[in-house]
């Protein structure tokens, strides 16, 4: 099995928070990685750490199956969605690198955008909508 195959397997089959964890596994399973290696590994496969364990994003729900957007003048984006789906969200929005977008922040189920100018706002709040809209 390749290194790519097995960091799959070990995502898909257990929960694991820490990289540190994650070396010692591949290491169980016959690859001498290091560090570095994991997170670059990591990186292609698209497995991030979200609610706290590493996932491949590419499994988890696009769009979420519930949001509301709300805009807060001057310059604040709100979308509020299911428990569990605010930071996925999130990092799909930061990968999408919005322009206009200074950075977002997630909760549980709650995420706050903040708008760099506050005249893109509604820009910026339209751009997310299309985003998340039913193909």
């Amino acid at each position: 099995m390749t290194l790519d195959e097995s960091i799959l397997k070990l995502t898909a089959e257990r929960e694991i928070t820490d990289q540190s964890v994650f070396l010692q596994l591949l290491r169980n399973a016959g690859h001498a990685v290091t560090q570095p290696t994991l997170s670059r590994h990591l990186k292609k496969l698209g497995i991030q750490k979200v609610t706290g364990r590493y996932q491949q994003l590419e499994s988890l729900p696009e769009p979420p199956p519930v949001f509301s957007l709300t805009q807060v003048p001057p310059n604040l984006v709100i979308i509020r969605t299911r428990p569990g789906y605010a930071q996925p969200l999130a990092v799909r929005l930061d990968q999408q690198k919005i322009d206009g977008v200074g950075g977002t922040l997630a909760g549980d189920d709650t995420v706050f955008i903040a708008v760099a100018a506050p005249a893109r706002c509604e820009v910026v709040a339209a751009t997310i909508e299309n985003l998340l809209a039913p193909a």
